[in-house]
């Protein structure tokens, strides 16, 4: 109920806020007219409305299936490459002075991502262990931004700002042509997704039990991290890298259905994910009108202070014998059998 009255208040502001202001009702009139109001809803507003939800679904999604594959709360997007390979490959041709088509500046974003996160997985074993992902991950992160520090320190002062402004996410004049550009990922990633989301809680259980259960666990992880890069990398080639959001989604996800498994909880973590930055996109356009703020900014507003709250609620009611090291983690017991947090 909750979700379904933010999506209908964010996609009301996402439509009539801003200038010129249009009336609920008389949005069916205008997208059948042929007037300015028209050409702002379906060339600007819409647009951004429908990429905001579908970048928000996709990283919520990215998010819980790294939580789940690494069995770790903590385990974020940010955290295998992807993003700080898309910011290398934004700023390395704005740096460089090189000329680049328009039409194939994404594509140096989409592949910068796909390079990050395919160098974390081939560094980390292709899914060894969850925790060399992870430290692998942070490490690969560490060094891609240090080179974007270095490129960063040679660009001038209007590339830097087009970089500062990519790095914290935006969705300021997007078009059409950047939504369309998600749906080919979108296409091959769904399936996979639907398909592997049992695997997830198989995972869950840990390595030893997975494989008692018939699961391979390494080639596994590695769909589920290849899975979670294709979701990942389009949206930060086209948006950059919104924080927050592949944390947040599945945190609320759980809240929601806390003795629900990865398969209950991915659709939530859909709908939290495109409703976060739905909502955050709406004060990134209108609370310092005429100038728009990055949405990633307000997305890290909102998530630092919910995700410290919810990761201290999940502290206080977790049950004996859970690590505190690792809040995902699963721990066994000899007496009542491996044991799964929720």
């Amino acid at each position: 109920m909750g979700a379904g009255v933010l999506l209908v208040v964010g996609v009301g502001a996402a439509l009539c806020l801003g200038t010129p202001f249009v009336a609920p009702y008389r949005l069916y009139a205008v997208f059948s007219g042929d007037g300015l109001e028209a050409v702002i809803l379906t060339e600007l507003r819409l647009p951004r409305m429908v990429l905001a939800l579908a970048a928000g679904a996709c990283l919520g999604a990215a998010g819980l299936v790294l939580q789940e594959s690494l069995r770790n709360l903590l385990a974020v997007p940010e955290m295998i490459g992807v993003s700080s390979g898309a910011a290398l490959g934004v700023a390395a041709p704005l740096v460089l002075a090189l000329s680049v088509p328009a039409a194939v500046q994404p594509l140096l974003a989409l592949g910068g991502a796909i390079c990050g996160g395919a160098l974390t997985l081939a560094a980390a074993g292709f899914g060894r262990s969850p925790s060399a992902v992870l430290l692998t991950g942070a490490a690969v992160s560490a060094a891609l931004q240090a080179g974007l520090l270095v490129l960063m320190v040679l660009a001038d002062q209007l590339d830097l700002q087009l970089i500062y402004r990519y790095l914290l996410g935006s969705l300021s004049a997007r078009t059409w042509d950047d939504v369309t550009g998600l749906w080919p990922w979108l296409l091959v990633a769904l399936p996979a997704l639907v398909l592997g989301a049992p695997v997830l809680g198989v995972l869950r259980l840990g390595d030893d039990d997975a494989r008692a259960l018939g699961v391979r666990v390494r080639q596994a992880r590695l769909g589920a991290l290849t899975i979670a890069v294709v979701l990942i990398a389009p949206v930060v080639a086209v948006c950059g890298p919104v924080a927050w959001v592949g944390f947040l989604a599945p945190q609320l996800a759980r809240r929601l259905c806390p003795r629900g498994d990865a398969l209950s909880w991915l659709p939530w973590s859909v709908v939290w994910g495109a409703l976060i930055v739905l909502c955050a996109d709406q004060p990134a356009r209108l609370a310092l009108a005429p100038v728009e703020t990055p949405v990633g900014a307000w997305t890290a507003l909102l998530g630092v202070p919910v995700g410290v709250a919810l990761l201290r609620t999940r502290r206080g009611t977790r049950k004996p014998g859970r690590s505190a090291a690792n809040p995902g983690a699963v721990t066994t017991s000899r007496d009542s059998g491996p044991g799964v947090s929720r």
